[in-house]
């Protein structure tokens, strides 16, 4: 993948800033309205329950910061941190007129070296957000060290479907199709051409199992959605 001589980190910053207007919209059309589903999928595989504190690490426009807040009312929190200022301006636009905005914080931060002590919270998740990070192993034990023993740490992102025909179809559409929407609904074909790229490259779900396993998380495993072109991927800090 060519960055254009930056550092990826700063690559995938730029191009989140640029998207972060039309990014909720294209989410909801790539992914058939799904989207919200399978957000309500990850806040249950976390397991969170009123009164928990939990973070949601790469929130992007915070709505699994927002579906997490829902279930951690009324005496819960959510905090949603991101190295994307305009993501996080976005996020802070979706909390306006929100019933439970005083339950959720945003924080500008960097996933790789995260602002809050040892077993910290009670869960944590990561929304499309390990693919883009210079080092996925090192965002999974940044998640490993901040929550609590026993709390689950959840990811979900592009999975590698093996289905024969739909997935040469669902390549076709996310490499095809999806850039050239990005273009016309978002004036960023080169920027959905990147999450294409940025997914192709990434781990099968089966190998991030492995990584959750290698970072010492306990009880791993993976939920396929859409047909596996979308997994959920989880493990549970090992209790004291």
């Amino acid at each position: 993948m060519n960055y254009s001589g930056k550092r990826k980190s700063q690559y995938v910053k730029d191009t989140f800033n640029s998207i972060a207007g039309k990014y909720d919209f294209m989410n909801s059309i790539m992914s058939l309205g799904l989207d919200k589903r399978w957000r309500k999928k990850v806040v249950e595989v976390c397991q969170v329950r009123p009164g928990m504190s939990v973070v949601d690490i790469c929130c992007g426009t915070g709505m699994l910061t927002r579906e997490l807040a829902e279930a951690v009312v009324p005496s819960g929190g959510v905090i949603g941190i991101d190295f994307s200022e305009r993501m996080l301006t976005q996020a802070a636009k979706n909390l306006e007129g929100y019933a439970h905005k005083d339950r959720v914080t945003f924080l500008q931060g960097d996933a790789l070296d995260l602002p809050f002590a040892d077993n910290s919270f009670d869960g944590a998740t990561i929304g499309w957000g390990l693919r883009n990070l210079p080092d996925a192993s090192k965002g999974v034990l940044e998640m490993y060290r901040v929550v609590k023993p026993g709390a689950m740490v959840v990811s979900i992102d592009m999975g590698k479907t093996t289905l024969p025909i739909f997935k040469q179809l669902y390549g076709l559409y996310f490499e095809k199709l999806i850039p050239l929407m990005g273009g016309i609904w978002a004036s960023g074909r080169d920027q959905y051409r990147y999450l294409y790229e940025s997914a192709s490259e990434f781990y099968s779900q089966k190998e991030l199992v492995q990584i959750f396993q290698t970072c010492g998380l306990e009880n791993c495993n993976y939920l396929n959605l859409a047909l596996g072109a979308v997994a959920i991927v989880y493990g549970q800090k090992p209790k004291k």
